[in-house]
């Protein structure tokens, strides 16, 4: 359950280059929730394969960038993917290239939101007042 303000920025921004924090209830599987602060992240890209793979789910999809041990940037050449990962996964969807710039990273798991990481996504929206 979201509080007003919380689903007023989550409805203006989404879908969009964000990834919101927000704390997670009890029936959220433990598996998807930060082991120490009780959250979870929530993304809702606006890019077509993403939306229309949503679509055909009918249902929320679980994800992670893939940074590999070892390796300081994420993979996102889906080929290379592949190639890297064949005997790993069953399938590799190429949506093609998403770049290397993360998303901006929003925290709403307290009683207002707190820009934790600058990417994308333009934080404006959600500088605390006090501070500007």
């Amino acid at each position: 359950m979201v509080d007003n303000w919380q689903y007023r920025l989550l409805r203006a921004h989404t879908p969009g280059p964000y990834t919101f924090l927000l704390k997670a209830s009890r029936e959220t599987p433990r598996r998807l929730k930060h082991e120490r602060r009780g959250t979870i992240g929530l993304r809702v890209p606006d890019h077509p394969v993403t939306a229309m793979l949503l679509r055909e789910l009918g249902e929320p999809v679980m994800s992670s960038t893939l940074l590999l041990p070892g390796e300081e940037l994420p993979r996102t050449d889906a080929k290379e993917i592949y190639e890297k990962l064949e005997h790993s996964v069953d399938l590799v969807l190429d949506g093609g290239n998403c770049g290397l710039i993360p998303t901006s990273v929003i925290d709403m798991s307290s009683d207002r939101a707190i820009v934790v990481r600058v990417g994308r996504g333009d934080v404006d929206p959600f500088a605390d007042p006090a501070t500007v």
